[in-house]
């Protein structure tokens, strides 16, 4: 498990340490199977965007990645460091380094910064994260308050000030002591106004980072050259060995792992950064000729069944369909252990504070246990339960429903499962008034805090269409704790906190049955070298990588 570490001003000169046995030159190779959503810095979210945007964009603050060690520390990247707080953490001062430049050749300035996070609340940048939004206006509904530059306006001084052309001051409405870590998503940046296309700057934004878009098809390939104006004494975190990068897009499963395993002509400089090993494919990785070039390593991500509380709303219902959960053998069914551990906590062990907990010996019977389950419903004087469980319908997931059904079924426990269009899953389990008792989602750490876990995934006071709160949780005891939580000051404190609640959550309102720890688990090809694993965002770490 790898703790990240905040860095100091000289953790943010640079240039990025050398990697032993590094050079300069080739074109390094990124399998991927889907396309790329987002170019666009303010509306890249999901890994993959980031990981690949961090190529031709940069942060106010961003992770620097030792590839001998995996250690990890988030430094300054356009900033000197990673900010200075004042006013109890409500406010976070940032200064820029000297020789920053646009792939033009023009100057990066403050008011490009201002003028970044001014986009993020337009109208059409709608993907994104929206911490910095919410943090600036006190507001959820925040364009409500204020949406973008486009007529004209702007953020006022009080809000998001830049007293001079090096330096960006935030005014958040309460405190935020995790500001730095949320200056490391992709929207923290610059944008120079002059290149600002709005919408259509998601497919061909401008680079401030050490390559430069060349050509870009998408769902097909991206293929990335050196920025000239980059310069590599103001960069601690990328050492852009590559001359040029060649992104492949939509390259289907088992295929891309079976590329990786044969390694024919350019593809011994193939890595895939986001995708892990097709399941087929995970047995086949584990013999010993695959080892030397093999990266297992813990995802941000934790996955669930969410119970359904609007439905199920007696506890201790919950409580025996949890006891009853078999997550071995769903584990199994996923593709064995190399997808991931199995799991006990909401928090999972990238983020700081995590303390493995087990609340129902989930790992002392991980095959379920029917006995207690049937012993809590009769507790609960509930006969012949019958669940409505909804499933993406894909192989994959008919092969769980029918892992489940026969599980459930030890415990008295009927399933009656539903399988919905892959393309429309999320926005059916997403709506309040869904008719079902049981799915499964997903949920990943934007930052190595549980403050990006609890709050949106177990507040009730947020409940609506879409909002990632699937079970539907609404405890005010909860829901006080989180405010409270949220405004300690003290990271590792902070964080202890969050681990406590996540605990009261498990023991009192058994909203949800966590079963596994993702991993990314794959190979890349052995012409190269300084692989490194970057895991706040569960992704090959491409800022380290050469071609042997």
């Amino acid at each position: 498990m790898q703790t990240i570490t905040v860095g100091t001003a000289a953790d943010s000169n640079g240039p990025a340490p050398a990697v032993t046995g590094a050079k300069k030159g080739g074109t390094a190779i990124d399998l991927e199977p889907a396309g790329i959503n987002h170019l666009d810095p303010a509306q890249a979210y999901v890994n993959q965007e980031q990981v690949i945007g961090q190529l031709f964009s940069r942060q106010l603050t961003q992770y620097k990645i030792d590839p001998k060690t995996g250690k990890t520390v988030l430094v300054g990247d356009l900033a000197t460091d990673t900010g200075t707080q004042s006013d109890g953490g409500k406010t976070w001062t940032y200064h820029l380094k000297d020789g920053l430049k646009w792939q033009d050749g023009t100057a990066i300035t403050s008011d490009q910064v201002k003028y970044g996070i001014e986009r993020l609340f337009s109208t059409y940048e709608t993907y994104g994260p929206q911490y910095l939004q919410q943090w600036l206006t006190g507001k959820s509904d925040f364009r409500k308050v204020y949406s973008g530059p486009e007529k004209g306006k702007s953020l006022p001084d009080s809000v998001l000030a830049t007293p001079d052309s090096k330096t960006i001051v935030f005014h958040f409405t309460s405190p935020h002591a995790d500001a730095p870590y949320a200056m490391a998503l992709s929207g923290s940046g610059p944008i120079l106004k002059a290149k600002d296309t709005g919408a259509k700057y998601d497919t061909a934004p401008f680079s401030d980072g050490p390559y430069q878009i060349a050509s870009y098809k998408p769902g097909k390939a991206l293929e990335l050259t050196r920025n000239p104006n980059w310069d590599a004494s103001t960069d601690p975190i990328r050492n852009a060995y590559p001359d040029k990068w060649d992104i492949q897009l939509g390259v289907e499963q088992p295929g891309l792992t079976q590329r990786l395993e044969q390694q024919s002509g350019s593809d011994k400089n193939a890595v895939s950064l986001v995708q892990s090993a097709d399941p087929t494919q995970m047995s086949v990785l584990a013999d010993s000729q695959y080892k030397s070039r093999l990266v297992s390593s813990y995802q941000p991500f934790v996955d669930v069944f969410n119970i359904n509380l609007k439905r199920i709303t007696n506890v201790k219902v919950r409580q025996a369909i949890i006891y009853a959960f078999p997550m071995q053998q769903v584990q199994t069914a996923l593709g064995g252990p190399q997808q991931g551990d199995l799991a006990t906590n909401l928090i999972g062990p990238t983020v700081s504070g995590f303390k493995a907990s087990d609340p129902y010996g989930k790992l002392t019977k991980p095959t379920g246990d029917p006995e207690k389950a049937k012993e809590l419903l009769k507790e609960a004087g509930v006969k012949n339960l019958h669940l409505s469980y909804a499933f993406s319908n894909s192989q994959r997931w008919q092969n769980v429903a029918t892992t489940l059904k026969n599980a459930f079924a030890k415990a008295g426990i009927t399933l009656d499962a539903k399988g919905i269009d892959q393309t429309n899953y999320y926005g059916e389990i997403g709506k309040v008034d869904n008719p079902y008792d049981l799915y499964r989602t997903g949920w990943g750490a934007d930052w190595p805090n549980a403050s990006t876990v609890i709050p949106p995934t177990q507040d009730g006071r947020l409940i609506s269409d879409g909002d990632p709160n699937y079970s539907m949780l609404n405890d005010s005891h909860v829901n006080s704790e989180i405010d409270r939580i949220g405004k300690i000051t003290d990271l590792t404190q902070q964080s202890a906190q969050w681990q406590q609640l996540s605990e009261y959550i498990m023991k009192n309102d058994a909203p949800e049955i966590p079963y596994l720890y993702d991993k990314y688990y794959n190979i890349y090809g052995d012409g190269l070298g300084g692989v490194s694993y970057n895991s706040a965002l569960g992704t090959i770490n491409p800022n380290t990588i050469y071609v042997k």
